[in-house]
């Protein structure tokens, strides 16, 4: 089962700007919303370096990472793609 995990901060501008976009993209596609500074495992396990990161997980592996702002088409792509 493919899920997406969406790596956030509320001090990051950038993740202000694209969480309108991830929440659209909610209603339509599993979505976890992950805050960065509640969450420090699960930022370690997957590595995230940077916020925004959107991972795409499929039967619980990675199978696409993107750190920045994507628009709706991107992160649609992606999930069709994988």
């Amino acid at each position: 089962m493919k899920k997406i995990l969406y790596f956030s901060a509320t001090w990051c501008q950038p993740c202000k700007n694209f969480k309108p976009i991830m929440e659209h993209v909610s209603r339509e596609l599993p979505v976890q919303f992950v805050d960065v500074d509640a969450s420090p495992n699960l930022v370690a396990e997957y590595g995230v370096r940077s916020v925004p990161t959107v991972i795409l997980l499929d039967n619980g592996r990675v199978a696409s990472k993107q750190a920045g702002v994507l628009t709706e088409a991107q992160i649609k792509s992606l999930w069709n793609q994988n």
